[in-house]
Order: C-alpha cells, then structure tokens, then sequence
C-alpha cells in the first residue's frame, strides 16, 4: 500500500466543531466535533477521493502527483538521539 501525504487545514467552526479542507486535494471536505474526529474523517475522505481518482484513470492533483514523485526518491536524514550516556561509555 502506498502512502499519500495530504495536506489539510483545520479551522475551529462559529458554531463548534470544526472543518478540515485541503488546497493540494480539492473536494476535500470533512467536519468533526474534535480535531481529532475531524482529521479521522478527513483521511477517510481523502482516501476516497484520491481511490475515485485512482479507478476512474483521472491524473492526480498537480499538488498530490508531486509528492508521489518527490516521495520515490531516496532521502539521507540527521535526526538527533537523545541518549543517557555515563562517564565510563565516552
């Protein structure tokens, strides 16, 4: 299974709850009454859209069809590892 990452934005709603939308997968819409709830049915959302995409042949969003493409190229990181060290292991 390949992973998408879909950028979202999360806006708290006048009336509460709030709704998530995304500039890279248009037609993304999904609204929760947590942000959790609302990030939870906005991956439902996006899985479905970007499946829909998929079965009917349509091209990706420009956004989305980019990051596929950056992703499949290997990527060298230095992450720091806190680590509890004594004297005795310097």
């Amino acid at each position: 299974m390949e992973e998408i990452l879909v950028d979202i934005q999360i806006e708290p709603l006048d009336e509460g709850g709030y709704l998530a939308t995304s500039n890279s997968l248009p037609g993304l819409i999904a609204q929760g009454r947590t942000v959790a709830e609302t990030m939870e049915i906005a991956q439902d959302v996006a899985r479905k859209l970007i499946e829909s995409y998929l079965e009917h042949g349509d091209p990706l969003p420009p956004k989305l069809a980019e990051g596929l493409r950056r992703k499949r190229r290997r990527t060298a990181l230095k992450i720091p590892v806190g680590v509890a060290m004594d004297a005795t292991t310097r």
